[in-house]
């Protein structure tokens, strides 16, 4: 049981993005089945976890309390595992785990999480709970249409007792009249409007001096308010994440804001007029653990079988299905068709990137990254460096990302894989991105890039590189891959040539292929790789074959091509 003392809407922001949850607690059940969760297994699990790589490298120096923050969290709070007496994945957690309709379980679980319940229980401090909160989340962005990111986070966590749900509405809509009438930037503005509401959340606090938080030493208003917004800053991205995990909402990275999709407005509809909205067993831990760990229940809108019916009919209507199928034949032939359909639009996307039909709104997708001007910038780092990578030359170029039905990014790579596969027949390519900087970008990413690239040698028995992505590299990332070059490590697979480059060097490699005269060939990508290799052989330093790299990169097609003919 975990206390919660907020006096805004708990959200589990661990881990933060929810599909990681699913190799995670098939390591647990794997390894761990029938053990007791303590100490000894917590250590061990955060063991397992960083030999996967699906952790990161994080949570050294306090194995066990990093394990408890990944499955303590989500995992138990959504009715995935059972910690106690001994560890079990529930029903629902086989479910994830063995599904293809992943999103129907995660929509399922987050519909029960409620406020309070025997998995957490509100101190003396904390606001007056009694509220399913993704639920009524869903019902206030279904209210308006659309939410921006700063409303969910101001107004939307005050949502703590459903009652309010009219209030809460009334705030977000006089907010949306003052911005419209004030002369104010709009950032300023925002950062008045969330001090004032911070002042009432938190009136109690600050009357009574209790303004030191665990954070800081700092006991000053200022900070504390800047702690209280910056946790909401981290539950409001947790919304965003977690609800996007069901497959039912649109994400606008430019406008930052949350919308159901249009195809889904029906499902949603269905389960806010079906769905309790009072919480239950909040006093009976037995009954609460049951109704989480039941995976078929609440009832969805794919539950009833006429209705999933005519969704297939009118989304799919060449389809021939009938009142004689069962609801579990006629949900594997909706899942089946949404993802050819996927498929066809990835397809018909790929087609586009590789006529250059895309090149300008690739280029102004990078410059808004590096601007951080969107919402998910690794996501869409990502996103968009794959698309770059497919307009930049020939080869089956494959992003290891998670789309929703039509095609749009939903979530990052798994930690265990390449973010970006690049197959050239003779040869291959691993591309890695990263928003990191600093140390971070180091501790953070060096292992995990060397370890995928050793991971295509391996599979493919073919000759590959790695090209490593980030708005800056640092200093401790380049010294790393440059000895790599040098190093003969049978672990990786011999030498690994990895090269690091910033983002606008990258960006340059790409209209350089958009301005050529002629088609790049995926020979003139290995040219560059190999150059790499040629010139770490004979640099002084890392500093040395940096710089070259770099200059190389800035003409890869000239030097290349010509060094090809």
């Amino acid at each position: 049981m975990a206390n919660v003392s907020s006096k805004i809407l708990f959200i589990t922001t661990s881990p933060r993005t929810p599909f990681r949850m699913i190799p995670e607690i098939e390591l647990l059940n794997a390894h761990f089945a029938g053990k007791k969760w303590n100490s000894e297994t917590q250590t061990a699990f955060m063991q397992l976890l960083r030999e996967e790589n699906f952790f990161n490298g994080e949570g050294s120096n306090a194995p066990a309390f990093s394990a408890r923050d990944r499955i303590n969290r989500a995992p138990k709070a959504l009715g995935f595992v059972m910690l106690s007496p001994a560890i079990s994945l529930t029903p629902a957690g086989k479910e994830l785990i063995q599904s293809k309709r992943k999103e129907e379980i995660f929509l399922r679980q987050l519909l029960k999480f409620q406020l309070p319940s025997p998995y957490h229980k509100p101190t003396d401090q904390a606001a007056a709970f009694w509220v399913k909160p993704y639920l009524e989340i869903f019902r206030l962005i279904r209210y308006f249409g659309s939410l921006k990111f700063d409303e969910l986070m101001i107004f939307g966590l005050q949502l703590v007792d459903y009652r309010l749900f009219d209030n809460i509405v009334s705030k977000i809509e006089q907010f949306r009249i003052a911005k419209a009438q004030t002369e104010q930037n709009y950032k300023s503005f925002r950062n008045e409007y969330l001090t004032a509401e911070l002042k009432v959340i938190y009136s109690e606090e600050i009357t009574s001096g209790i303004t030191k938080t665990r954070e800081s030493k700092d006991a000053s208003l200022a900070k504390f308010l800047q702690t209280k917004a910056s946790n909401m800053r981290d539950y409001t991205d947790a919304l965003f994440r977690y609800l996007r995990a069901t497959g039912l909402v649109n994400i606008s990275h430019i406008g930052k804001s949350i919308s159901i999709a249009p195809e889904k407005v029906q499902e949603v509809d269905y389960f806010l007029q079906h769905t309790d909205r009072e919480p239950c067993f909040v006093n009976d831990g037995k009954a609460y653990a049951q109704y989480l760990a039941n995976p078929v229940i609440p009832q969805l809108f794919t539950d009833n079988k006429d209705l999933l019916l005519g969704k297939i009919q009118s989304e799919f209507p060449h389809i021939k299905a009938d009142i004689t199928f069962s609801i579990i034949e006629l949900k594997d032939i909706l899942y089946d068709e949404i993802n050819k359909r996927k498929e066809a639009i990835i397809n018909e996307q790929i087609t586009e990137i590789k006529d250059y039909h895309l090149y300008d709104d690739i280029n102004i997708t990078f410059n808004q990254i590096a601007d951080k001007s969107l919402y998910d910038a690794p996501l869409m780092l990502e996103w968009n460096t794959w698309r770059a990578m497919t307009m930049l030359d020939g080869g089956q170029v494959t992003a290891n990302l998670k789309y929703d039905d039509f095609g749009n990014p939903m979530f990052t790579a798994q930690g265990n894989i390449a973010d970006i596969v690049c197959d050239y027949g003779d040869f291959g390519l691993t591309v890695e991105v990263t928003m990191q900087m600093g140390q971070r970008q180091y501790e953070m990413e060096s292992e995990p890039v060397t370890r995928h690239l050793a991971k295509l040698k391996k599979e493919t028995g073919k000759p590959s590189y790695c090209l490593f992505i980030a708005p800056e590299i640092n200093e401790a990332c380049i010294a790393h891959f440059y000895a790599l070059h040098k190093m003969n490590i049978s672990y990786y697979g011999g030498q690994s040539t990895i090269v690091p480059l910033p983002l606008n060097v990258f960006q340059k490699m790409v209209e350089d292929s958009y301005k050529a005269a002629y088609i790049p060939q995926p020979q003139q990508v290995r040219r560059f790789f190999e150059c790499s290799n040629e010139i770490a052989a004979t640099s002084v330093d890392e500093k040395e074959w940096y710089k070259e790299i770099t200059a190389r990169a800035l003409n890869w097609l000239e030097r290349s091509f010509a060094n090809n003919k």
